[in-house]
């Protein structure tokens, strides 16, 4: 029982003596002039987060804030041994209302802040022979008969019969973004999965490419039917080109990450 005492008191004294040095070293970098104007200059830097929006059943993303990580960008900065906030490091701020608390809700556009439109092709043809050609970037829903390891496109699980064992071949590949684009059919084996629920904000199908167009804008998330013309979605690329919108895949545009300028 003696020995027990002794090794407790040791355990103890050596935590408390990590945590006093851990103190004294941060008193000590907390004077140096150099984070002395990193601590000074870093709220000029940092950016809010943005609150996800919630209506009913439904949900816009929000974006995390970015807070300036002193220590880190301290390390980065002491060769220099000067200010740069080229050097700065970031942490992510998650919103207060963040998507990944509502996983319920379903997403049907991206947050129109960031200036994105996402495409997805619901099988691979000659759209997305142009599309790959061209080094656009789309998702593509797949199944257990469609999936292909390593695709050029982001792919997205649309199994009907056999969702769970496409899931987790996905997930085998690191392949998985853990996003269903919902019908009648998946809806609740993607509820019970804890995936993210996308409902597109826009389908183009071979009639409608007018309204699609007058459609678009920030956050839109375009579905390309099978009978959809390859000549409207050209133009459809040409107007989204034109409104100076990034094209991004669909894990990118459910993000609620802040990659920053």
């Amino acid at each position: 029982m003696r020995k027990y005492y002794q090794y407790l008191g040791l355990a103890l004294i050596m935590v408390f003596s990590f945590y006093y040095t851990e103190k004294i070293a941060l008193i000590v970098l907390n004077k140096n002039p150099l984070m002395q104007s990193i601590n000074e200059q870093k709220k000029n830097y940092e950016i809010d987060f943005v609150n996800a929006v919630i209506e009913g059943d439904y949900i816009i993303p929000g974006i995390n804030g970015l807070e300036v990580n002193a220590r880190e960008s301290f390390y980065w900065m002491q060769e220099l041994d000067a200010f740069n906030h080229y050097y700065l490091v970031f942490d992510q701020v998650k919103p207060e209302v963040s998507l990944e608390d509502h996983k319920d809700k379903i997403i049907r556009k991206g947050n129109a802040k960031l200036k994105q439109v996402s495409i997805i092709l619901s099988e691979e043809a000659d759209i997305s022979e142009y599309l790959k050609a061209n080094q656009y970037q789309a998702s593509l829903l797949v199944d257990s008969n469609t999936y292909e390891k390593n695709s050029y496109f982001e792919v997205i699980n649309n199994e009907v019969n056999a969702f769970e064992s496409l899931e987790n071949m996905l997930n085998l590949n690191k392949e998985n973004k853990h996003i269903c684009v919902i019908n009648e059919s998946n809806y609740d084996v993607c509820l019970k999965n804890k995936n993210y629920l996308v409902e597109p904000t826009l389908t183009l199908n071979s009639t409608n490419y007018i309204e699609v167009k007058n459609g678009l804008e920030s956050g839109s998330i375009i579905l390309i039917e099978e009978d959809a013309k390859l000549s409207d979605v050209k133009l459809l690329l040409k107007e989204i080109k034109y409104k100076n919108y990034d094209l991004v895949i669909l894990s990118e545009m459910v993000s609620e990450e802040n990659l920053g300028e």
